[in-house]
């Protein structure tokens, strides 16, 4: 009896501190991760840096290669494949911060899996540089484009899944419009499916997608608004 009275209180003893690290683990996620503020100074360094690696990549011509006019211009149209990936993705960037600052500017407060999803976006963001330099090494490769989809596949994802989160969970500020939401999401879902169309064109070829891509970009830079006719 005593050896099972011992064995009830040490099980009791281990239930215990086991309730307790559960209830400190809940406590802790309760107030982690809450500041927006900091989210969002962490977010603009990362894009910051992830801006800067994509001009890094720019090399200029070797000055032993160019002895006339002719030859720096020859010289620079080697580089307009290296040129118009830069000037695609500091788009593609531009616009994934333009939609991240969208959402963290609606939220009244974040919580650590807000913040953890928002950290899965920015690790994509720093994945930029790299499929961009990988598609200006190989842009006839079909694998080097479905590279750089994909980074902008798992972009566009950690915005959705960021939204649904602050969304389902309260995180948004009460006085938001309430067409905004719906608006946010199908934003994400119509350009995602774009870069998806733009990608299988590389069945027919990587150009045509990469042009394609281009132009989604540009039209969401632009984002040019088309006047609705008054209705009489």
């Amino acid at each position: 009896m005593r050896a099972n009275g011992a064995t009830f209180e040490r099980d009791r003893g281990g239930a215990g501190i086991a309730d307790k690290l559960a209830a400190h683990v809940t406590e802790y996620n309760q107030i982690a991760g809450r500041s927006v503020e900091r989210l969002a100074a962490l977010s603009d360094g990362i894009f910051a840096v992830a801006l800067t690696l994509l001009v890094l990549d720019l090399r200029i011509p070797a000055t032993e290669a160019v002895h006339s006019e002719h030859d720096l211009w020859r010289a620079l149209l080697t580089m307009s494949p290296q040129l118009l990936m830069y000037m695609m993705s500091f788009l593609t960037l531009g616009i994934f911060w333009v939609g991240q600052q969208t959402q963290l500017n609606h939220l009244a407060r974040s919580d650590r899996s807000l913040s953890w999803i928002h950290l899965v976006f920015l690790f994509a963001v720093t994945l930029t540089p790299f499929s961009t330099r990988l598609l200006a090494e190989f842009p006839a490769y079909r694998v080097a484009l479905l590279i750089y989809w994909l980074n902008i596949v798992l972009l566009g994802a950690a915005l959705y899944f960021s939204w649904v989160c602050a969304t389902g969970t309260g995180l948004v500020k009460q006085d938001m419009p309430a067409d905004v939401p719906r608006a946010v999401m199908r934003r994400i879902v119509i350009a995602q499916s774009l870069y998806a169309f733009g990608a299988l064109l590389c069945v027919v070829s990587t150009y045509w997608s990469i042009a394609f891509i281009v132009l989604v970009q540009l039209n969401y830079a632009i984002a040019p608004r088309i006047p609705r006719r008054s209705r009489s």
